[in-house]
């Protein structure tokens, strides 16, 4: 039986990647804040599913998850923590940009490397890392955001390269959708401005993609429009697009 990790997985895409991958007879190792959501998926999941309650955001947590897992084979290793802060940046409390730097770059970054040389080593594995499809492009009004998750794109698709290059068979891709109907909009204290995926579908579809060897996953075609939209388009126009994009999100 193979083994996935699973981070931020008590809610949205993590929770349906979860449930996805226990029924297709992966065990699971789940980690989140909800110490009560993931008590509550491990006596759903059966006793091969082991959890670890944990904040990414503190300095030390990505390592502590990697000795927690120490002593069993992690197969496939899913990063899908992550949040937004939207507002300006000049008015964005600088805390909860400093939390989303730990959690969207920091500890994925962390994680990727540590389990990516367990990986390669052995020469068997899979990484899905959850970018955006904002990865692609300029943020205004959720510019810390759209900023990790370039990151996250650039870093995953230049890894790919690596690992390529080597004829390596561990794999890696990133998820990049639009707006998906989880809690991101109520954590970043905004409001849906175009009508949300479904995670189930968007999470079954990665997992698909990702274990089938894709690197870059887009997970509809309205996503792989912007996407190409996104390639032709001047940076100077795309910055005043999303703007008018993201403020018809602001709550009022």
């Amino acid at each position: 039986m193979k083994t996935a990790l699973i981070t931020g997985a008590t809610s949205g895409i993590g929770k349906e990647m979860a449930i996805y991958l226990h029924s297709k007879g992966w065990r699971l190792i789940l980690t989140g804040r909800n110490r009560e959501m993931l008590h509550r998926m491990a006596k759903a999941f059966g006793s091969s599913t082991r959890t670890l309650a944990i904040d990414l955001s503190e300095h030390g947590a990505a390592g502590k998850l990697y000795e927690f897992c120490k002593g069993t084979r992690v197969d496939f290793l899913i990063n899908n923590a992550g949040f937004g802060v939207f507002g300006s940046f000049t008015e964005a409390p600088l805390d909860r940009e400093l939390e989303l730097i730990d959690v969207n770059i920091r500890a994925l970054h962390i994680l990727t490397k540590l389990f990516l040389k367990d990986m390669t080593a052995r020469d068997s594995g899979v990484i899905l890392n959850v970018g955006s499809i904002a990865g692609f492009s300029t943020g205004p009004l959720l510019s810390s955001y759209y900023a990790s998750k370039n990151y996250v794109v650039r870093l995953t698709t230049a890894i790919r390269e690596e690992l390529r290059r080597t004829g390596s068979n561990v794999q890696i891709g990133v998820l990049c959708p639009g707006p998906v109907n989880t809690q991101f909009n109520d954590r970043a204290g905004v409001s849906f401005s175009a009508k949300p995926a479904d995670p189930r579908y968007v999470a079954r579809y990665a997992i698909d993609q990702v274990l089938a060897g894709k690197c870059i996953i887009l997970p509809s075609l309205i996503v792989k429009l912007g996407w190409v939209g996104m390639q032709l388009c001047p940076e100077t126009i795309a910055a005043r697009f999303v703007y008018e994009f993201q403020k018809r999100k602001e709550k009022p």
